[in-house]
C-alpha cells in the first residue's frame, strides 16, 4: 500500500449534527417549526446534491434549489443566496473535528503513506474545513469531485484519483463512514476499504469496519 484517500465529513470532520441543529434554527425563522424538519431538509439536500454531483447543477445552483423546494418559496439566484446565507452561517458553526482524525492523518504520514482527502465536497469549501481545524497541514493531497467527471461512488471518481495520484487500485486504502459512496463505490474498482462505523449502525454488513480512526492502523 502506498496511499490512503480518507472521506472528510463524517469521517474526519463531524458535521450531520452541526446540519442538523443549524436547519432547526434556520427554519424556525421563517415560521417553519414541524418535527421532522432537519430529516426533511437532510432529503432535499442529499436529493439535489447527487444531482450536482451527476453535473447536473452547479454547486451554486444545488444550493439555490435547496433553499426553494425546502422554504417553498419563488426566490431568484440572488435571494436564494441570501436564505441560505442564515443556514450556512450556522452550519458552519457547528462543524466539530473527531479526536481521532488528527492522530491517524499523522500515522500514515509517519508510516511513509500519501495521504489524501478525497471528498464529494467542494473545494473551496473543503478546503475552508480544512484550514479552520488544521488539517490542510496533515495531508498531503486534497481530491474533491469538482476536479473529477463524476462524484463517489462512481467508478471514473476513483479511477481519475488514483490517475491524480499515480496509484493502482492495489495500492490504495480508502477510508470512509459510507458504505455506499467510500467503500462498495471503492470496491467495486479493486480499492481495498474500510469503513468507519461509529456508531454501529452497519453491524451485520460484511466490510472490513472500524468504530474509530485509532483502530486504523490494525487493518492497514
Amino acid at each position: 500500500m502506498k496511499g490512503v484517500l480518507f472521506d472528510l465529513d463524517g469521517t474526519l470532520v463531524e458535521q450531520e449534527s452541526a446540519a442538523a441543529a443549524a436547519v432547526v434554527e434556520w427554519a424556525a425563522e421563517h415560521g417553519i417549526t414541524d418535527p421532522d424538519v432537519a430529516a426533511r431538509w437532510a432529503a432535499v439536500s442529499d436529493r439535489h446534491y447527487v444531482r450536482y454531483q451527476r453535473r447536473e447543477l452547479t454547486f451554486a445552483q444545488q444550493r439555490r434549489s435547496r433553499v426553494r423546494e425546502f422554504l417553498d418559496v419563488d426566490a431568484n439566484d440572488e435571494e436564494a443566496d441570501e436564505l441560505f446565507k442564515g443556514y450556512l452561517q450556522r452550519y458552519e458553526a457547528g462543524w466539530t473535528l473527531f479526536d481521532d482524525a488528527v492522530p491517524a492523518l499523522r500515522r500514515m504520514r509517519a508510516a511513509g503513506l500519501a495521504t489524501v482527502v478525497f471528498t464529494n465536497g467542494n473545494t473551496d469549501h473543503q478546503r475552508f474545513k480544512l484550514d479552520r481545524f488544521g488539517l490542510s497541514d496533515e495531508i498531503d493531497v486534497l481530491i474533491s469531485s469538482e476536479m473529477l467527471p463524476a462524484g463517489k461512488p462512481d467508478p471514473r471518481a476513483f479511477l481519475h484519483a488514483l490517475d491524480l495520484l499515480q496509484l493502482t487500485p492495489s495500492e490504495a486504502l480508502m477510508v470512509g463512514d459510507s458504505l455506499e459512496k467510500d467503500v462498495r463505490g471503492a470496491l467495486a474498482v479493486g480499492i481495498d476499504a474500510v469503513l468507519v462505523d461509529r456508531y454501529d449502525e452497519h453491524a451485520d454488513v460484511e466490510v472490513r469496519r472500524i468504530r474509530s480512526l485509532h483502530e486504523l492502523s490494525r487493518v492497514s
